[in-house]
């Protein structure tokens, strides 16, 4: 007796094949998936604080610099949409042209002065000499110090009766000087004391793109007896323009808003000989006891649409650099 054999069907390999393609593309689906999610949990904490402490704050401000707000309404935040009334009121307010001026003078001799010198210093300290260790540490305590305990030794520095600059001018035969109380020195008083502050960041910055220069240039240029002016004007300089450039965009940012140093040494007085456009912002705002919010929001949007312009140049500069 013959028993016929039942061969079991066999799957054809272009089948396999197909499911084990399948497979991996459903794998790598799930991995892509877990990577986005994985991403996603470490973003979220960033974006929570951005849309905290930067997308709300600036959409508030320009809320309040949109409306007709009052310390009632404020509180009870029912006041009336006033259009572009308070942009209008802030450009036919006499304080707005020189706060304006007060504001770009403060600005660009500010960084001008804390580039050069700081050029001056980071060009010093890279001969590496034995104490340029030491000495760089120090020029940095500047840029250490809280900023209200630089604005209040300034202060009494420049302080009329008791302040260390005008006994030095008393020593050398010279009348006193009403820096912070005299319209004609309140704004030179808080750029010097600013200049100050911002050397250390200048030094810092030009000095680490100092360090990648290659000394073989300077060593070639000296064989050809290139001098010393010479070697900084076709080496150093050029070679250093793009940390300059960032370095100026950034001190430039940062050097419009500044607001601590000048409330505490003048409040942007006397008068209105040292009152910029943040200093302004806030007087108008919570000033006097009957703040202007509308107005005084303006004023800081208008600031901020200035810093926005500069920070927006800096990120074109910086992806030239990177290109």
């Amino acid at each position: 007796m013959t028993i016929a054999r039942v061969d079991r069907p066999r799957r054809a390999p272009a089948a396999a094949a197909g499911a084990s393609g399948a497979d991996a593309l459903s794998l790598r689906r799930r991995h892509r998936r877990r990577s986005r999610l994985t991403a996603l949990a470490f973003v979220t904490p960033l974006l929570a604080y951005l849309a905290a402490f930067y997308v709300y704050p600036l959409y508030r401000n320009l809320d309040l610099s949109l409306r007709d707000y009052t310390v009632r309404s404020f509180v009870a935040g029912d006041a009336p949409f006033s259009g572009w009334e308070n942009f209008r009121t802030v450009l036919d307010d006499p304080t707005f042209g020189p706060a304006m001026r007060h504001t770009m003078v403060f600005t660009f001799v500010s960084i001008a002065f804390q580039y050069v010198i700081g050029l001056a210093l980071a060009v010093f300290f890279n001969r590496h000499f034995r104490l340029a260790p030491t000495l760089r540490a120090l020029f940095l305590i500047p840029w250490l110090l809280p900023l209200i305990v630089s604005a209040s030794t300034w202060s009494w520095m420049f302080n009329s009766e008791s302040g260390v600059v005008n006994y030095f001018l008393h020593f050398f035969g010279m009348d006193p000087v009403g820096w912070l109380t005299s319209p004609d020195w309140a704004l030179t008083s808080v750029i010097v004391a600013n200049i100050w502050i911002g050397i250390p960041f200048n030094l810092v910055i030009l000095y680490s793109g100092l360090q990648n220069i290659p000394a073989e240039l300077y060593e070639a240029a000296s064989l050809d007896g290139a001098s010393a002016w010479q070697q900084f004007r076709r080496i150093t300089f050029p070679l250093l323009r793009p940390v300059s450039a960032i370095t100026l965009l950034l001190g430039l940012v940062y050097t419009l808003k500044v607001f601590d140093l000048i409330w505490i040494m003048t409040k942007g007085g006397p008068g209105d000989a040292s009152s910029t456009l943040a200093t302004w912002s806030y007087q108008l705002g919570f000033g006097t006891l009957l703040p202007k919010f509308g107005p005084g929001a303006a004023v800081g949007n208008i600031l901020i649409l200035i810093a926005l312009v500069f920070g927006l140049l800096y990120i074109r500069v910086q992806r030239r650099q990177e290109a």
